[in-house]
């Protein structure tokens, strides 16, 4: 009978669960050309709030998350229509693209990255980067990050 009292001792009193520390930020190095020429093209049409999530340890399905955001439908596609024929024009078409017309939310799939262009509402709706918390966030280059305020807004 003690051994009983053990194991009810133990169900009331569990251990914690030792977990290891997941390192939060990658840095850019990790980024294949592709990725960077993405990156690179989404900021030339001033997407908004540019984020690359690293989801390599916790997914089979791809790599990377690039995560971006537009003001508007026309901005949003605008922002797939650069990256999309940036990575055609250096020889990378993408697997699948999705959302084009609605542009509420567009889908690049590139096998080894995805790119997700919102529109900031749907964006806020979705919110990938909670869903996917367990991933790694990459450090991206001062140069690409875009603020809110330095797009023009027409009146």
């Amino acid at each position: 009978m003690k051994s009983n009292s053990t194991a009810k001792e133990q169900s009331l009193n569990p251990q914690p669960i030792a977990r290891p520390q997941v390192q939060s930020v990658t840095g850019a190095d990790q980024l294949d050309d592709r990725v960077l020429s993405a990156l690179h093209a989404a900021s030339e049409k001033k997407a908004l709030d540019i984020v690359v999530l690293d989801l390599r340890e916790i997914a089979s399905f791809t790599d990377f998350f690039v995560i971006t955001s537009g003001a508007n439908e026309r901005q949003v596609q605008a922002i797939s229509d650069e990256v999309y024929d940036s990575l055609k024009k250096s020889g990378s078409t993408a697997a699948r693209v999705e959302g084009y017309k609605t542009a509420e939310w567009i889908l690049l799939d590139y096998g080894d990255f995805i790119v997700h262009v919102f529109e900031q509402k749907a964006r806020q709706f979705y919110d990938l980067e909670r869903l996917w918390r367990e991933s790694k966030r990459v450090e991206l280059p001062a140069g690409l990050l875009v603020e809110a305020g330095s797009l023009r807004r027409e009146k």
